[in-house]
């Protein structure tokens, strides 16, 4: 519940963030941003929501390996790291993607993830504790499972469904404090007064929670098709079995910012299972064992 009440916390915070600065443009400076009515109210809209999206999605490479501490192997120094290396080129060659950079961080918690802007210039990454705990082909299962998330181009769709989202929250939330302002707190001036400002913010934070119910949706649907490519790249059994060996993974799980791009985050129940960015471990080997049946 933690993880994903920091989640949360950090999405609405940037949109609560935003309407802070809006406002204090708009009242301080006299300066209307969205001006041209809804038209130009939703190309600001866009250009906001969009704007932190693909700003993430560019910088999302340099944030995890900073956030994660991830050495970047350029010369591999064991037997360990030219076979991850390795493994990572020929699945990468296998589904016609550029060799990503490939990583190990320091970790207990058995996880994996990748990240970047462009399919032929991303990152994989492994904790030292996936590999100390895992098979190698049961590591070879979750290196393909992040290929594939690659090869889709599931960052970058995140990225664009998040900012669409985002978008939307901003003009909405807008229209809601304006039809308020006037309404109830009697606003006749042209300049939005406090109670567009308060009404927006607690718009934007009920809207923010619905569209995060989207984007957790779409994430999980995701993971299903990176187990399913996984499972074709180095084999259903032993996606499976990687599977399992992840459910008796019980270490500190990696930052709520991260979250949605690891390949084990964990468990919850009842209302919270709409904010997870994954499915439940036992419903993903479910879902491999049915298909392959």
């Amino acid at each position: 519940m933690k993880r994903i009440f920091l989640f949360l916390a950090t999405n609405l915070a940037v949109l609560a963030l935003l309407s802070l600065v809006l406002f204090v443009i708009e009242r301080v400076f006299g300066l209307h941003l969205a001006a041209g009515g809804l038209g130009g109210l939703l190309v600001f809209a866009a250009v906001c929501g969009f704007g932190g999206a693909l700003i993430s999605l560019a910088m999302s490479k340099w944030t995890a390996k900073r956030m994660m501490g991830v050495r970047v192997i350029t010369d591999p120094q064991s037997d360990v790291e030219r076979w991850l290396v390795g493994t990572v080129q020929r699945l990468a060659e296998r589904v016609r993607i550029g060799m990503p950079e490939v990583g190990i961080f320091g970790a207990e918690e058995m996880n994996a993830f990748a990240t970047g802007a462009r399919r032929d210039a991303a990152l994989v990454a492994v904790s030292s504790g996936l590999l100390r705990s895992m098979s190698r082909s049961q590591i070879e299962a979750v290196l393909g499972h992040e290929i594939t998330h690659v090869a889709n181009g599931d960052m970058v769709t995140l990225a664009l469904l998040q900012g669409v989202l985002n978008t939307f929250v901003i003009f909405l939330a807008r229209i809601i404090g304006s039809l308020i302002d006037r309404v109830l707190f009697k606003n006749d001036r042209e300049e939005s007064g406090i109670g567009f400002f308060l009404t927006t913010m607690v718009a934007q934070i009920v809207l923010g929670i619905l569209a995060s119910i989207i984007v957790s949706w779409y994430s999980r649907r995701r993971e299903f098709r990176a187990d399913r490519g996984g499972a074709d790249l180095a084999g259903t059994g032993s996606m499976i079995s990687a599977l399992k060996v992840l459910q008796q993974s019980h270490g500190e799980p990696m930052p709520p910012q991260m979250q949605a791009f690891g390949i084990n985050t964990g468990s919850t129940s009842g209302f919270l299972r709409l904010f997870m960015s994954h499915p439940p471990l036992d419903e993903r080997i479910a879902a491999l064992q049915s298909s392959s049946g």
